[in-house]
């Protein structure tokens, strides 16, 4: 039924396949996919589990873009940031203060974390992008969003420093300072 660039929401109203809705939730899918690769890595314990419920979550605010018109319920506390905030403290911890910019990499774990803080902020982007342009959302989903890509960080973090792998630390390069002597005179 798709085959000509269109798909149907909850509710059966039929939408392009490029309609910001279906971008906003396709991006929470494509999140969810990557948590799923990084709960196949070696983590841990009690992460793997962490990461399901965050998996879980992201359904149910999938299926919330997905439901312009509200006719199925939804719970809110699926999508609490405070659960993020608590998991944050947990981790942050036993992590050494941060003192620069983080490279992404170090471990394969961490660097899948990485790229799920990278879709999530770009999930982040389309959901707004649903009420820049008249749609809604309930409450909640934009600050989970954006908690969640703070979590997903703070996880590379910690992920790297539970593997006794060093974040790499991004410096900004320095110009050199005329008449230093370092280039040809001419």
């Amino acid at each position: 039924m798709g085959d000509g660039g269109d798909t149907s929401l909850f509710g059966g109203a039929r939408v392009a396949k490029d309609d910001l809705r279906v971008e906003a939730y396709g991006t929470v899918d494509e999140l969810s996919s990557v948590l799923g690769l990084l709960r196949t890595e070696p983590l841990p314990e009690g992460v793997g589990e962490r990461i399901a419920e965050l998996q879980s979550s992201l359904f149910a605010v999938g299926g919330t873009l997905a439901d312009p018109d509200g006719r199925y319920p939804y719970d809110p506390s699926s999508w609490d940031s405070a659960l993020l905030e608590a998991w944050i403290d947990e981790m942050d911890a036993e992590l050494p203060e941060l003192r620069a910019f983080v490279l992404p990499g170090g471990s394969r774990a961490a660097s899948l974390a990485q790229v799920a803080r990278a879709v999530c902020r770009r999930a982040e982007r389309r959901a707004r992008s649903v009420i820049t342009t008249g749609g809604s959302l309930p409450d909640g989903i934009l600050p989970f969003l954006n908690r969640l890509s703070d979590t997903l960080f703070v996880l590379a973090r910690f992920l790297n420093a539970r593997l006794g792998v060093a974040d790499s630390e991004w410096h900004p390069r320095r110009a050199p300072r005329s008449g230093s002597g370092s280039g040809s005179e001419g």
